[in-house]
């Protein structure tokens, strides 16, 4: 579960990025956060991940109190997300398997988890066939199921998706956001950040929308009208 209580977020620049949000994400949801560049998303996701703290405020992640967590807690904290960006974030000079198989080794998984695990997670994502290729050698849309796989390794409980689908083209994207439904189908909390609003209005899911550092809007089922950016 995720929950801001009224959180203001000011950097030392003077930039004001969020003014007084409020938004629970529970367990087993799926949410789209919504708005235009500047708009506060991306300082969302970073307070979440732990990235950076409240200027005032509250934040739970997970059954973490991000307020007075201890820096050896928040390794912690993040094996509960598993993260998923725009640009891929592949290792080039490892394959398939071997970008999943470093994913798990930095949280100390055996070799018996590996080969129970790994194959499991390609066989979701549609890439049990792909696990010997190099990043190189697949598809953009492909490379992001191979991240999507990654996020998903290590078992956490909440995927964040930060603007997924932003190089890939309108079918491959619709298809990386059914593959997120999916997963969300089977438990797994879901959140997708993006602008992209065509494609959000073509599922019906829970949609936050943020504007100026403020919750501007919060349905479900809702529909985006929001700009692209």
């Amino acid at each position: 579960m995720i929950r801001l209580i009224d959180v203001y977020k000011e950097y030392d620049n003077g930039t004001k990025a969020l003014k007084g949000v409020s938004m629970r994400i529970d367990d087993g949801e799926f949410v789209f956060l919504v708005g235009p560049s500047g708009s506060g998303k991306s300082t969302v996701i970073k307070l979440i991940t732990g990235e950076i703290g409240t200027t005032e405020g509250r934040l739970m992640v997970n059954g973490y109190n991000l307020n007075n967590i201890s820096p050896r807690q928040i390794p912690y904290m993040r094996r509960t997300l598993g993260i998923i960006f725009q640009d891929f974030r592949l290792i080039e000079k490892k394959t398939v398997y071997e970008n999943l198989a470093f994913a798990m080794r930095a949280v100390g998984a055996s070799g018996r988890e590996l080969k129970r695990r790994i194959p499991y997670v390609l066989e979701l994502v549609g890439l049990e066939q792909k696990a010997d290729r190099y990043p190189g050698e697949i598809s953009g849309g492909e490379q992001q199921r191979v991240a999507i796989a990654r996020a998903l390794v290590n078992n956490p409980s909440m995927i964040i998706a930060d603007e997924p689908t932003g190089n890939l083209d309108p079918q491959r994207s619709l298809e990386i956001m059914m593959l997120l439904e999916r997963i969300n189908e089977l438990g797994t909390t879901v959140l997708v950040v993006t602008h992209e609003k065509a494609l959000v209005n073509r599922f019906a899911k829970r949609v936050v929308a943020i504007e100026n550092g403020r919750i501007i809007s919060d349905e479900t089922g809702g529909y985006y009208n929001g700009e692209t950016v």
